[in-house]
């Protein structure tokens, strides 16, 4: 089983820069496409960024493409995502997990992006 713990969360102006990184338990890491969603008050959480087994292909979701990059490390069982010109409607609880959602998910860490 694997478990992700999430980092990296802030505060920071409109127009910074914050990295999150997520690190999971389990041997079976490397084997499965993982993602990054978020979550906003009072909406559902999102899709926000995923990449494949090997890191070779990613996806975005429309409204931070050209902004955020995801990347991951499977020998240090790491998945990051670097997230720059900040928006205040980027406000949210971040996520990592399995790509499809469903399989693990970790307990979020807050970005707040003032304006």
């Amino acid at each position: 089983q694997v478990q992700p713990v999430e980092s990296g969360g802030g505060l920071v102006q409109a127009g910074g820069s914050l990295s999150l990184s997520c690190a999971a338990s389990g041997r079976a890491f490397s084997g499965y496409p993982m993602g990054w969603f978020r979550q906003a008050p009072g909406k559902e959480r999102e899709f926000v960024a995923g990449i494949s087994r090997g890191g070779a292909i990613t996806s975005y979701a429309d409204s931070v493409k050209g902004r955020f990059t995801i990347s991951r490390d499977n020998t240090k069982n790491t998945v990051s995502l670097q997230m720059n010109s900040l928006k205040p409607e980027d406000t949210a609880v971040y996520y990592c997990g399995s790509r499809d959602g469903t399989s693990f998910i970790g307990q979020g860490t807050q970005v707040t992006v003032s304006s």
